[in-house]
């Protein structure tokens, strides 16, 4: 693969963050490991203004013969001390598939993780959800974007956050989560460990992998309940989890979809056999791209029909 890369700066407001331009291709495979077709595509980084900090994001746009083509956008929300990259690659990978097929795609690190500023674990899951709202602000003003086409993907404590973030922003009318956390502070406190919750109780914070988890950051984690949440949610949901998820386990996704059920538009919810939390392995991780992506290219055309519908 060859790439060109062209340094630019942009200015969006706050302290001139740079912005690096980089031409990519795709190969694309179907089901059958057979190459189908190269796609180019572009990369470009940016830093995201949010409070005291700044998110760092990468957009992939996909290559388009008109100037004025305005791209559907995918988001992606990573999960627990996690990265816009992935444990793999997974969300680069994932964004690289989703751009072949024409959406643009943005990944994201929160802050404190990845290259965002601030410090981890210093605050609680409201400040995720704003700043994944402030994302969603950011994205759906470039000129190449179509804010009416957008899909929130959230993986893991990321699937948590991309919930309640879409029980309340409305513009979020498209929601897939990958093997996510379906009771935030059981589910951390079981990764954390006993020890670690009483460290970070007594102390002021409990060192995690090198992460200053605070008392403030697992009494957040109490508040919210996005199981629960997840009935009062209107969109389309896609549910994806590994058989194998030895982390977050897989019955959220049954639960999970009998919640979204109550009142969402549609719900497919997809188990894939042998996955684990990260879909680490080739075959696990190229299935889980097809089969969300197949999803998102129908929700493509269900709301293209609604837009005619309406014209």
């Amino acid at each position: 693969m060859q790439k060109q890369t062209v340094k630019i700066a942009f200015f969006f407001g706050f302290k001139s963050p740079k912005t690096y331009l980089t031409y990519r291709n795709y190969k694309h495979y179907n089901k059958k490991n057979e190459r189908l077709k190269v796609v180019n595509f572009m990369e470009k980084m940016y830093y995201i203004p949010s409070q005291q900090a700044s998110l760092a994001a990468t957009l992939h746009i996909p290559n388009s013969p008109s100037k004025n083509e305005k791209f559907p956008v995918v988001v992606i929300c990573h999960g627990f001390i996690g990265s816009r990259i992935g444990v793999n690659r997974l969300f680069v990978k994932a964004a690289n598939h989703f751009a072949s097929l024409g959406f643009a795609v943005l990944r994201f690190d929160y802050e404190g993780c990845g290259e965002s500023s601030g410090i981890y674990g210093t605050y609680g899951l409201d400040r995720f959800i704003e700043q994944t709202i402030h994302v969603i602000d950011f994205v759906e003003k470039l000129p190449f974007i179509d804010k009416h086409e957008l899909y929130l993907l959230g993986h893991s404590l990321g699937g948590a956050v991309a919930t309640l973030t879409a029980v309340r922003d409305d513009r979020v009318k498209n929601l897939a989560i990958w093997g996510a956390v379906g009771r935030p502070f059981e589910d951390i406190a079981a990764i954390v460990g006993k020890e670690g919750l009483e460290e970070a109780e007594s102390s002021q914070y409990v060192d995690y992998e090198g992460y200053s988890l605070t008392k403030t950051f697992f009494r957040s984690l109490e508040q919210y309940t996005p199981l629960q949440e997840a009935k009062s949610f209107t969109g389309d949901v896609f549910v994806a989890h590994g058989t194998e998820d030895e982390v977050i386990s897989p019955s959220y996704a049954c639960l999970y979809e009998k919640s979204f059920k109550k009142r969402a538009n549609s719900v497919e919810k997809s188990l894939i056999i042998g996955g684990n939390h990260t879909f680490s392995s080739i075959c696990h991780s190229t299935e889980l791209f097809q089969q969300t992506g197949e999803w998102l290219e129908r929700q493509r055309k269900l709301n293209d029909d609604r837009k005619k519908k309406i014209i």
